[in-house]
């Protein structure tokens, strides 16, 4: 009997050393992640930033759908009724202002900006982005301004590294980038 128990242990403990046979082997590469193409279609997501109760100070991307015209879903551009504003880009802006939906509350997003409807306009150039408001820009908190600088810089501008200028009627901040 106990050369069954010395036989099961000695098995046991040769099978952990040896890994059961399985050997270490390099990081295999295999390509990019699978990527689907899909009809456009009256749909669009976009980046809104808002800031997180989880973690005070902090932005947090949200995916917001919109519904775009199905010309503007397929040339990039729209009404969005606001300025120079164009397609998503625009609307992102809009919807920032509008602040978080009730199930982003729920979640624990809310927003530094003021919901006050105020006038917008964006433009890119290869020197960067300039979105223009129809209010105050320097007396909003860096969060408040980095809301915009970061949803105006992932809403649709070629560059998301651009810097962005944020004008207002009390004067200009930035060019500065989006830290998140």
């Amino acid at each position: 009997m106990r050369r069954l128990r010395t036989l099961v242990a000695l098995t046991a403990f040769a099978l952990q050393v040896t890994g059961c046979g399985i050997r270490a082997s390099e990081v295999v590469e295999v390509g990019d992640p699978a990527t689907v193409d899909v009809a456009a279609g009256s749909r669009e997501g976009t980046l809104l930033y808002f800031v997180s109760s989880s973690s005070p100070g902090t932005l947090l991307p949200v995916v917001r759908q919109i519904d775009m015209p199905r010309e503007a879903a397929s040339s990039g551009t729209g009404d969005s009724g606001t300025g120079d504003l164009k397609g998503s880009s625009g609307k992102a802006l809009v919807l920032l202002f509008e602040g978080p939906s009730r199930t982003e509350r729920d979640a624990g997003m809310s927003t530094e900006l003021p919901r006050s409807h105020v006038g917008l306009s964006m433009a890119a150039s290869r020197s960067g982005v300039l979105v223009r408001l129809e209010g105050p820009v320097t007396g909003l908190s860096g969060l408040a301004q980095q809301q915009l600088i970061c949803t105006a810089v992932h809403s649709g501008v070629p560059d998301p590294g651009a810097a962005v200028t944020l004008s207002g009627t009390d004067g200009s901040v930035g060019p500065a980038h989006c830290t998140v």
